[in-house]
């Protein structure tokens, strides 16, 4: 123990510290260094977790995104056979308006065609109705006069003047 003293170390003095730094090195473990400890423990814990709920999240996501591109995908299907059928339809029914159209303009030639022969027949008819007219006071004439040639001649003309037809005046 004289080697201590001759260092310049005094043994109770050591001993008192050795045992202050022993107490203090025990209370800061009790007190300090377990809850220290058991708080980086939790918080470990809780980044732990967060780290697997982020991940959960992720893959989560990831399937949503799966999700979302194939219903995405599913309603472009859909929409272009929609399309698909919109255009059918429509090239339908402009195949059936050409047809109601052809069979509109088919009936109206048909109707003109009608009016153009009936009114042809009866302009025809009056012509002939209008010739018999003609025809008979031309005969009442002859008939009420005895004539000759140049006589009977000019009656006609006289007739087919009156009658507006313009026929030739003496021949």
């Amino acid at each position: 123990m004289e080697g201590f003293g001759a260092l310049g170390i005094n043994i109770p003095s050591l001993i008192a510290q050795l045992f202050n730094f022993l107490l203090l090195l025990f209370l800061l473990w009790r007190f300090a260094y377990k809850p220290v400890l058991a708080m980086l423990d939790r918080r470990s814990q809780r980044i732990r977790e967060s780290l697997e709920a982020a991940e959960r999240l992720k893959q989560d996501s990831a399937r949503a995104e799966q999700q979302v591109a194939a219903q995405l995908a599913t309603a472009r299907k859909d929409a272009q056979a929609i399309l698909a059928q919109a255009s059918q339809a429509a090239a339908q029914v402009q195949e059936e308006a050409r047809g109601l159209a052809r069979r509109e303009a088919d009936s109206i030639i048909a109707r003109a065609r009608e009016e153009i022969t009936r009114e042809r027949d009866e302009a025809a008819e009056a012509v002939r109705r209008q010739f018999a007219v003609l025809a008979v006071a031309a005969a009442q004439r002859i008939v009420s006069e005895r004539l000759d040639a140049t006589a009977h001649r000019r009656l006609i003309d006289e007739v087919l003047q009156e009658a507006n037809l313009g026929g030739p005046r003496g021949a």
